[in-house]
């Protein structure tokens, strides 16, 4: 399924974000995490949009068929944060390479995928056009050697991400991914993507915390009656389940506006906010209806509980989400 995105031309399965979604809702709701693999559907976006016929051709039916992977999308950096104009990672031209250096923070899956997205930048920054000069490339990590360095770091969940060391990477001229100083223009398509997949998976997780706390609620019996006849437990599961269902209406229309190649920002952005938050209010009730059993790692709740927590900073803060409504959709002034 991480070639559903692909074109059928180049040995995929031809979806669209609708389809693909669907997907990796359901690994999330039948307790599984999609996050140890889904960046092959999100980062294969930008790559279909605005890479060339040349990388195309070259790279997309190996993806497609597995023996490659491209699951690795090198922005974040220690200093910038969310702000992305602010990465210092430099690309200069030198002939018919590109010679790379710069540092990366919390790029997750380096260490099992063959290519990777990188941004940086190739010309310095404008504060007048702060998202030009930035360029986007297909990195090929077989051919990287001692260039490129990973140190893994340590997480509250199952997700491996890393800092990482660029030194001196020499990127061929062809593996430009779109135009030079558009990179940034260029993400944004995989960043509407990834918010829209990853409320997908956030539904998956609220689905399954709802349906898990509402068994347990009506299976355990607590001063001779069962623990779901009470209100106080009820109620929250009842909550969260609406909350959930919103959401999830929400993430449809934004992949639906998507897949119809129209102005997606603002629904991507909300979708993840409103099914992260639905996922997390889910996560609550469900671990406050187990009680103690919440936290024991055989009723695998507590493991999902961590897992879902995530995507409440992840890939973009909510606060975040908050501030590019207030400014971009509603107009108030930026907050940001």
């Amino acid at each position: 399924w991480l070639s559903a995105l692909i074109p059928v031309e180049f040995g995929g399965l031809g979806y669209g974000i609708t389809e693909a979604a669907a997907i990796l809702e359901e690994v999330n709701r039948q307790g599984g995490n999609a996050g140890p693999a889904h960046a092959q559907m999100y980062v294969m976006g930008t790559l279909l949009r605005h890479g060339s016929s040349t990388l195309k051709q070259r790279y997309l039916p190996s993806i497609a068929d597995g023996s490659v992977r491209l699951q690795a999308f090198g922005v974040t950096e220690p200093e910038a944060g969310s702000d992305t104009t602010r990465i210092a990672t430099r690309a200069e031209r030198v002939g018919n390479t590109y010679q790379i250096n710069g540092r990366k923070i919390y790029i997750s899956r380096i260490q099992h995928s063959d290519l990777m997205l990188l941004l940086a930048r190739t010309a310095p920054r404008d504060d007048s056009q702060p998202t030009k000069g930035l360029s986007l490339f297909l990195v090929d990590l077989r051919r990287a050697g001692n260039s490129v360095t990973s140190r893994p770091l340590r997480m509250l969940m199952n997700n491996e991400t890393n800092e990482v060391a660029l030194s001196d990477l020499d990127v061929p001229a062809d593996h430009l991914v779109g135009i030079e100083g558009e990179g940034f223009r260029h993400i944004l398509d995989g960043w509407n993507a990834e918010r829209i997949l990853i409320a997908a998976e956030c539904v998956g997780d609220g689905r399954w915390f709802t349906e898990r706390a509402a068994r347990y609620a009506s299976e355990r019996i607590v001063f001779d009656r069962k623990l779901g006849s009470n209100q106080g437990i009820q109620f929250p599961i009842a909550a969260a389940y609406a909350r959930i269902e919103a959401a999830a209406l929400v993430q449809r229309r934004a992949a639906s506006r998507f897949d119809a190649g129209l102005p997606s920002g603002a629904d991507a952005n909300m979708a993840k906010y409103l099914a992260s938050e639905a996922s997390w209010a889910a996560a609550n009730a469900c671990v406050d209806t187990l009680g103690g059993n919440g936290f024991n790692a055989e009723f695998d709740v507590e493991r999902k509980f961590r897992e879902t927590r995530l995507y409440r900073v992840a890939p973009v803060s909510n606060n975040l989400v908050l501030a590019f409504i207030g400014h971009r959709v509603l107009g108030m002034p930026k907050s940001y």
